[in-house]
C-alpha cells in the first residue's frame, strides 16, 4: 500500500495527481488538501487538520463529500501541524511508502517545517520511504546506507545536502561524477546537480542525515 497525502500548498506546485491514483494507493486529504482533491474527484479516506485555510462553503463541500467518520478535525491552537498529524496517521498504517504532495512552494517556514519534521528520529528511521514530491522536485532525507536510485521519473538532477553536522563516507555510483568515501559538510555545493550515466546508480554514506532532492527544469 502506498499512501498519498495531499497538504494545502500553493495549487500551481502540485504534481499530477491522478497520475498517483492506482487500486493500492490512499489518499489523505491535510486541510485545504482535502478540496484539491475533491476537485480532481479523489475522495481522500480521511481528511485531516483544523482547516482554518478553508471558506465555510469549502468546508460544507468536505463534509457532503465524506462520511463524518472520516474527518478528523482539529483546533487550530495545537502543538503540531496539520502535516505532522497527517503522517503520523499515515504510518500507523504501515504503508511501504508515503508521497507527500502540496508541501513545497508557498511559506518558507512551512517548508522548512516540513524538513525539520522529516528529520523526527521516529520517521527517519521508519521502514516506510517517505518523500515530498511537486511538479519539478521529489525530496527525500536518508539515514546512513546504501540505496539505488533509476532514471525514469522524468526528474534527471540530483543533488545532496547534508542535514546534521556531516556525512562521512559519502561515495556516488553509476554517475556522470562518480565520488568515493566524501566528508559531505554543510554549506559545499559540491554536490548539487549531478545525473546518473547510466540507467540505475547508487549512493552510500557510513554517518549522518542527507537529503537528496531530484529535479527536472520545468
Amino acid at each position: 500500500m502506498r499512501i498519498a497525502v495531499v497538504a494545502g500548498g500553493p495549487e500551481r506546485e502540485l504534481a499530477d495527481l491522478q497520475s498517483y491514483y492506482t487500486e493500492d494507493t490512499v489518499f489523505v486529504g491535510v486541510d485545504r488538501g482535502t478540496i484539491y482533491l475533491l476537485e480532481r474527484g479523489i475522495t481522500p479516506k480521511v481528511a485531516i487538520g483544523d482547516f482554518d485555510s478553508i471558506t465555510e462553503a469549502e468546508w460544507q463541500t468536505i463534509e457532503s463529500s465524506m462520511e463524518q467518520a472520516c474527518i478528523q478535525r482539529f483546533p487550530a491552537e495545537k502543538d503540531e501541524t496539520d502535516l505532522e498529524l497527517a503522517i503520523v496517521w499515515a504510518l500507523k498504517q504501515q504503508p511501504e511508502s508515503i508521497i507527500i504532495f502540496g508541501a513545497t512552494g508557498g511559506r518558507l517556514d512551512h517548508f522548512f517545517g516540513t524538513i525539520s519534521l522529516l528529520m523526527n528520529k521516529e520517521i527517519l528511521t521508519a521502514t516506510t520511504k517517505i518523500e515530498l514530491v511537486d511538479k519539478q522536485n521529489c525530496v527525500s532525507l536518508y539515514g546512513p546506507g546504501t540505496y539505488t536510485v533509476f532514471g525514469d521519473i522524468g526528474k534527471p538532477y540530483f543533488s545532496f545536502f547534508a542535514i546534521t553536522h556531516e556525512v562521512t563516507n559519502f561515495t556516488l555510483q553509476g554517475f556522470k561524477y562518480p565520488l568515493s568515501n566524501h566528508t559531505v559538510q554543510p554549506g559545499s555545493t559540491l554536490y548539487v546537480s549531478n545525473e546518473l550515466d547510466q540507467e540505475s546508480g547508487t549512493f552510500s554514506f557510513a554517518s549522518g542525515i542527507l537529503m537528496v532532492i531530484r529535479s527536472s527544469d520545468g
